[in-house]
């Protein structure tokens, strides 16, 4: 039979319709279909520019300040967030409307200077790309943190934070990992004061409770997990959740270096609800500084997906309080 080898060439995986990949092997990536339940709507009191931190791979950044800080006198200047946007490392960018809302949110509400960094994406580029990429900004930032007339004049390089959601999550993680046990000198001028990891798109083989009962169309279920993990992982690891780029518990990982100030945000409702809380419990019992808060009700992504609730409210003063409270330890 010729028929199928003569067939056109169909989809086989499906992203949200952000991204598809064909039988040929073929990636089709469209405009963006992901858009916030409430509305985008972005807090018009920031202000923002693009940078490119690297022009090899096409990889660029957009910096946030919140207006009010332009007033600012004297020594006056803002702590850093360095911010990894989500989409199972697959889908995403910091010019999507939900995430670039996200990131004015955090910039006017903390407040702080904001970095929202791109990384190289799967399945074209696979893991770990994105983690190599992650490590870029924060190299560029160590170059560019008394250059960049934004950042010379508002950003305290003593008070510098990696944050992200979901597959961001999974990349403050790797920075901790990379970079809390390096030397001084690496990032110097800039220091790393702690870590916040919004719904980690942490994995493994076993299913866990919440796992098992997250209902189908949730907006990360089961399916949609598993098909970013396979996008994701190196060819060859096939859907081996059990990788070290997605499982910090794997055998073959390595957590020794995460020992910098670790903040968890966990939704009640997200299927990854039972591995973040296993990952703060582990991570606590091996005697790193990691602590969790819970918020009831609330899904995946809840914070890229509605930035303007009460729920990201509280949230924002949880990871405010968190960042006050590392800044405020003394050197070490």
């Amino acid at each position: 039979m010729a028929g199928d080898a003569h067939a056109p060439p169909h989809v086989v995986e499906d992203c949200r319709g952000a991204l598809r990949v064909l039988s040929d092997g073929t990636v089709v990536r469209s405009t963006p279909p992901i858009a916030a339940p409430e509305g985008v709507r972005a807090d018009p009191s920031v202000e923002w520019k693009d940078a490119v931190y690297d022009a090899a791979h096409g990889l660029g950044l957009r910096v946030y300040k919140p207006a009010a800080a332009a007033a600012a006198a004297g020594d006056t200047k803002l702590p850093v967030v360095v911010y990894f946007h989500g989409g199972g490392f697959c889908i995403g960018s910091y010019a999507w409307p939900i995430f670039h809302a996200a990131c004015t949110r955090l910039a006017a509400s903390l407040p702080a200077v904001v970095l929202s960094a791109d990384y190289r994406l799967a399945p074209e580029h696979r893991l770990p790309a994105a983690i190599d990429d992650a490590a870029a900004v924060l190299l560029w930032l160590r170059d560019r943190i008394t250059a960049d007339p934004w950042l010379a004049e508002h950003a305290d390089a003593a008070r510098a934070f990696v944050a992200g959601e979901s597959a961001g999550g999974v990349l403050a993680h790797h920075m901790n990992v990379r970079f809390s046990g390096a030397p001084p000198a690496t990032l110097h001028p800039v220091r790393l004061r702690g870590f916040v990891q919004l719904m980690p798109f942490f994995a493994g083989s076993e299913p866990t409770p919440s796992e098992l009962a997250c209902p189908d169309g949730a907006f990360l279920d089961r399916d949609m997990a598993g098909r970013y993990v396979k996008l994701s992982l190196p060819a060859g690891a096939g859907a081996a959740a059990d990788h070290p780029f997605l499982n910090p518990f794997s055998p073959d990982a390595d957590c020794a270096g995460g020992a910098g100030p670790t903040l968890v945000v966990v939704a009640g409702d997200d299927m990854l609800r039972d591995r973040n809380l296993e990952y703060v419990r582990r991570m606590k019992e091996m005697g790193k500084p990691v602590e969790a808060v819970e918020f009831e009700g609330q899904g995946h992504a809840f914070f890229s997906l509605r930035p303007w609730s009460e729920a990201v409210d509280e949230m924002v003063r949880a990871v405010k309080g968190f960042m006050d409270k590392v800044s405020a330890q003394a050197e070490p």
